[in-house]
């Protein structure tokens, strides 16, 4: 049942992040000193991704040696999760990058 709570979470703190993202201004202005960069909140999730990848693979290696309270279920959740995070994360990815190749085909 923590899977879901820890997958609910990872998704609220996805939505939060988005509406951060929307609600910043428009207008090009210098970052003021203490708010967070988009660099910054792209590196927050990747580490989010990397920390999610590295308790599944934890997690499946104390099923492996035989740990006890290390159940199957929970070993194959924690595995989708951090499935479904990388391939969330490889889709923003590719977005950007769309982004970009579309900004630098601009006529000037």
């Amino acid at each position: 049942m923590s899977q879901g709570v820890e997958f609910n979470r990872l998704m609220l703190d996805m939505r939060a992040m988005q509406m951060d993202a929307m609600s910043m201004p428009k207008a090009a202005a210098a970052p003021e000193v203490g708010s967070s960069s988009f660099a910054d909140m792209l590196g927050q999730a990747v580490n989010k991704v990397n920390d999610t990848q590295q308790a599944s693979s934890q997690l499946a290696s104390a099923f492996e040696i035989g740990k006890s309270g290390v159940d199957l279920t929970d070993v194959m959740i924690a595995s989708q999760k951090a499935t479904v995070s990388f391939q969330a994360l490889t889709q923003v990815r590719n977005k950007l990058v769309q982004a970009y190749q579309d900004i630098m085909q601009m006529p000037v």
